[in-house]
């Protein structure tokens, strides 16, 4: 029998861990992902545990999206990823700038 006292607390929800598979440049899996923000054939904004990044590249799409696992799998050719987050806020602005022309 389970008995819980005031001091009882639940603990806290533990983060998901982000990680990133990439296979020949032509794929990516990402793991930690809250929520895609944008996305087209060249360029997806993601926002992950570990701040937004940024995925570059040509003939890009979406080929797998589990929220509640917070997974996400790309197709194309990949250039570039980067993550913007709180130490960059000048890149940050000038991205969002762009993105809300």
């Amino acid at each position: 029998m389970n008995y819980y006292n005031k001091e009882t607390t639940v603990p806290p929800r533990a983060e998901k861990e982000h990680h990133l598979k990439i296979i020949n440049r032509k794929s990516i899996e990402i793991t930690g992902v809250k929520e895609v923000d944008s996305f087209d054939n060249e360029e997806f904004l993601l926002e992950t545990v570990m701040g937004y990044l940024i995925v570059r590249g040509q003939n890009l799409h979406l080929k797998n999206l589990d929220v509640a696992e917070g997974v996400v799998s790309i197709k194309g050719r990949i250039y570039e990823l980067s993550y913007v987050d709180e130490h960059s806020q000048e890149k940050a602005k000038g991205f969002f700038s762009k993105l809300f022309r």
